[in-house]
């Protein structure tokens, strides 16, 4: 039972938990203390002084954030010195803050915007001290708009705490301080994993990702043009909130409607290729621990892992998987495979991909993400300058929902309608991608059958779910145990790789997600993205897997169709090509 202390606020005595910070107290007792710079689990700098309040007994107003409720503690949350003090603070950030409101990405869903108006602030009191600084454009995911940075931290700390890259930090002193990279070389131009937590956390517009909506409709209304989209896992369980559904919405039948209604002219799954990442990446641990490989296994799903295990770990390339994220063999599969099937000339093929992952968009641009140009190349007589990208486009969950708005869409009173086939056929296994541990148990329902013959004694490996930063499970296999583990965030996906290059690493397999929670809480995902709307997101998801009538990827008649007619079998000629890729050993800096 937790402890109890006493505390006054606003005049009336109350019972709150001990060890909590003023504001946490009275949020507990149903009081909201403004506030722009603190963030729960994240940001505790206390950089913007809006959340002050009257301590008696202290001699100047103190920041709720950062100052822990003591016993007999006597609080005001609002006087006339609070509220002065709170426009002030608030005022002086306006006043290097341009006022483009109506056209900015963030109209509407601005911290800065809302606290604004429930302070009653009608004018800019102070003059601009600033010059106004060049926009960062030298990512393929973000872009950082400094004027509209508030300097309240969220995105170092996220960066630093939560991922450990430390792509951006604090530079300069007094009206110099600003948030910058190394040596203000951009984020393109540094050891940046383009994962979008701090676009996550901002609470302006200065980090957001790279808007490909206009392209995308550009694509659509062009008629020569075949443009098909694949959906991931989270944006299911995304999308809803986006268009102001309640938090977690499972809106799977909705979204493929609104899809449809935006004109695209087939609607895929990538829970699709999900099962086939399952296919090819269980046979190729099975056949790694067969055969001596390289183990532990590490899963290759996530992108951002990726870039962060080229830049910080590459001599432990060897150990990641050689699949291919679904997204990418999605589009593999979608502009060889199935533009043979339809006879359609894969270079007038656009595929678009909606994601929770602001680190898809660079992706889907590495050179080496050309497989079905190389599919082509001979078949066609293709020369270079006819080299295409097998995915052409990366969108967010907020950019799908920004084009579901301008096309003027009522997602919410959308009739429900399935995906096409048969790119849009997918199991329980693949939906349970978008939740950390999701990989690893779609991966362990299908090698353990496929090693012992007989499927798991339960389907739900409730070991690998839930959001324990690092979590393990021991699998009986035929008589071989071995160790699993799934770790999510970059920071534990650290603490896996140190034990990987001590040595000293126990497991046969590992799972890493980039981002807190999973795909389920990516960088792209709606805003705000909290651990209570984490776990209502993995609720959903679990009961997307629960609800399909097949649950184990191996069982799924289009995966069984594709190989039977196309890819032969796992790690075959044609999978190798198409489904498999190799990695880059990349610098710090």
């Amino acid at each position: 039972m937790e402890k109890k202390i006493n505390i006054t606020v606003n005049g009336k005595e109350y019972k709150v938990n001990a060890g909590k910070t003023i504001l946490e107290s009275c949020k507990e007792i149903g009081i909201e203390i403004p506030s722009l710079c603190y963030l729960k689990d994240v940001s505790h700098n206390a950089s913007c002084g809006i959340c002050v309040v009257e301590v008696k007994g202290a001699r100047t107003l103190v920041r709720s954030c950062v100052t822990q409720a003591a016993e007999g503690m006597v609080v005001k949350t609002n006087s006339p010195s609070i509220d002065e003090a709170r426009r002030t603070n608030l005022e002086l950030l306006l006043a290097n803050h341009p006022k483009d409101c109506l056209i900015c990405e963030r109209n509407g869903n601005c911290e800065l915007q809302d606290l604004t108006a429930t302070l009653g602030i009608k004018e800019a009191s102070y003059e601009k001290t600033k010059p106004v600084a060049p926009i960062d454009n030298t990512s393929p995911s973000l872009v950082r708009t400094p004027e509209k940075c508030i300097l309240c931290g969220r995105c170092i700390a996220v960066c630093a705490e939560v991922q450990t890259v430390h792509a951006i930090d604090f530079a300069g002193r007094g009206l110099r301080t600003k948030v910058s990279t190394y040596r203000d070389k951009g984020l393109g131009n540094v050891a940046c994993t383009y994962c979008g937590q701090c676009a996550l956390v901002c609470p302006t517009a200065a980090i957001t990702e790279k808007d490909e909506s206009k392209s995308v409709f550009n694509d659509i209304y062009n008629e020569d043009k075949f443009v098909i989209v694949q959906t991931a896992p989270a944006i299911r369980v995304g999308i809803g909130e986006a268009m102001g559904m309640e938090e977690g919405a499972l809106v799977t039948g909705k979204m493929v409607a609104g899809l449809r209604k935006l004109g695209f002219d087939k609607v895929f799954d990538t829970q699709f290729t999900a099962d086939l990442t399952i296919m090819e990446e269980g046979f190729e641990l099975i056949n790694r621990i067969k055969n001596n490989g390289t183990l532990p296994m590490v899963t290759s799903c996530s992108p951002g892992w990726i870039k962060f295990i080229e830049h910080f770990f590459p001599n432990s390339l060897d150990h990641l998987s050689t699949c291919k994220s679904p997204q990418q063999m999605f589009g593999a599969v979608a502009k060889s495979y199935y533009a043979e099937k339809l006879n359609i000339d894969p270079r007038k093929m656009v595929v678009v991909s909606i994601m929770p992952c602001t680190a898809k968009k660079f992706e889907c641009k590495r050179p080496e993400m050309n497989s079905a140009f190389h599919y082509w190349k001979n078949k066609m007589g293709l020369t270079d300058r006819d080299n295409f990208y097998d995915v052409d486009y990366v969108l967010t969950t907020r950019e799908l929902a920004k084009m579901f708005k301008q096309a003027g869409i009522d997602f919410s009173n959308l009739a429900e309608e399935d995906f096409d086939n048969p790119l849009g056929i997918s199991t329980g296994a693949g939906a349970i991608f978008a939740a950390t541990g999701g990989v690893m148990e779609a991966a362990v329902r299908t090698a353990y059958e496929v090693i012992t013959g007989k499927p798991l004694p339960s389907i739900d490996l409730n070991a690998v779910r839930g959001f324990e930063g690092i979590k393990e499970a021991e699998l009986d296999l035929a008589g071989t145990k071995i160790k699993v583990a799934v770790a999510h965030t970059l920071k534990n996906a650290r603490k896996l790789l140190e034990q990987i290059e001590e040595g000293k690493s126990p497991y046969a397999f590992i799972e890493v997600m980039t981002c807190p929670g999973g795909c389920l809480g990516g960088g792209g995902q709606a805003i705000p993205t909290t651990w209570e709307i984490r776990q209502k997101r993995a609720k959903s998801i679990y009961k997307e897997d629960s609800l399909k009538p097949i649950r184990k990827s191996h069982e799924n008649p289009a995966i069984k169709e594709i190989y039977q007619d196309f890819f032969i079998e796992p790690l075959g000629h044609h999978s190798h090509e198409l489904l498999h890729t190799s990695y880059t050993k990349r610098g710090v800096y």
